[in-house]
């Protein structure tokens, strides 16, 4: 038996088997995408209702965006779907200069994300953590990062918006234990903590030790795609990404049951995988849905 037939045939069981502990108490676990993903040239309108009938809860976007916020507010309360949080990078990123002003601007435009994601109802803004290169040191990345995050910390107050770091290919943060510590520096556990991103933490470790090293309170919400390591050794790291769901190298059982561990309470899972037409997210909601019953 391959790793995808046993990984489909667990999910399988899983739900099929009655009762048992998860059908007594399912997991509280609502499936998002990215707008980007919705293929085709619709309207907003007709994009959110795409993503309903595929099975979605949410949809979530980068901001700043030229999508008109009446349409979204109007899209958003007429199919029903949340916007559960925005996704804002390039601050993130800025806030690694050695600038200070641009590192100003920085915080000024995620301030303008936080009180953007009030207005639709969210609860998070992604932040994209820094970047370290041969130009920028690790120190003084984590240093005004540190910096830029404290400042913004009261807005989050605030506006209720939570600032959620993603671990992404920026060359800091390589580890749970470093992502720990910064959050322990920030002292802000109910503001600031992490949009944990499963499929890039496969090509460097495994995603469930850094479940279990933050735990779940640290944990705001989950992006969920799919890794492979063969093809990131036989053709780039990159290449790694190219692999369906529940067809690479994550143990998606032993993540699921890390997440219930540690009592994850974000909420949602966030599908970040390639896009397409109708038929394309219904396959990506049932995987979903799949992973949430193993």
């Amino acid at each position: 038996m391959n790793r995808r037939t046993f990984l489909t045939t667990a999910a399988a069981a899983s739900a099929a088997a009655l009762p048992t502990a998860h059908a007594q108490k399912p997991r509280a676990i609502r499936k998002s995408l990215k707008y980007g993903m919705i293929g085709g040239s619709g309207t907003i309108l007709e994009k959110f209702r795409i993503a309903k009938e595929a099975g979605f809860h949410g949809i979530e976007f980068d901001v700043p965006t030229e999508m008109p916020k009446a349409e979204l507010l109007a899209a958003r309360d007429e199919t029903g779907l949340e916007i559960p949080g925005l996704i804002c990078p390039g601050p993130g990123r800025s806030m690694a200069s050695a600038d200070p002003a641009t590192r100003a601007k920085a915080i000024s435009d995620f301030t303008q994300a936080l009180h953007d994601c009030k207005e639709y109802g969210g609860t998070t803004v992604l932040l994209y953590p820094g970047l370290v290169n041969k130009e920028t040191s690790y120190g003084d990345t984590y240093q005004h990062l540190l910096d830029c995050v404290k400042q913004l910390v009261p807005i989050a107050k605030e506006t209720g918006i939570k600032i959620a770091l993603e671990n992404v290919w920026n060359n800091i943060f390589l580890t749970p234990l470093e992502a720990s510590k910064f959050l322990d520096d920030v002292n802000a556990p109910n503001e600031v903590g992490w949009y944990l991103d499963i499929g890039n933490l496969i090509a460097f470790g495994w995603p469930e030790h850094w479940i279990h090293h933050l735990g779940g309170k640290r944990i705001f919400k989950v992006d969920i795609k799919e890794y492979s390591r063969k093809r990131q050794h036989e053709e780039g790291p990159w290449k790694g990404f190219g692999v369906p769901l529940l067809e690479g190298d994550c143990d998606w059982p032993t993540v699921m049951k890390a997440l219930d561990k540690v009592d994850y309470q974000g909420g949602w899972f966030a599908a970040e995988v390639r896009g397409g037409d109708a038929k394309r997210l219904a396959e990506i909601s049932s995987k979903l849905d799949q992973i949430i019953a193993l």
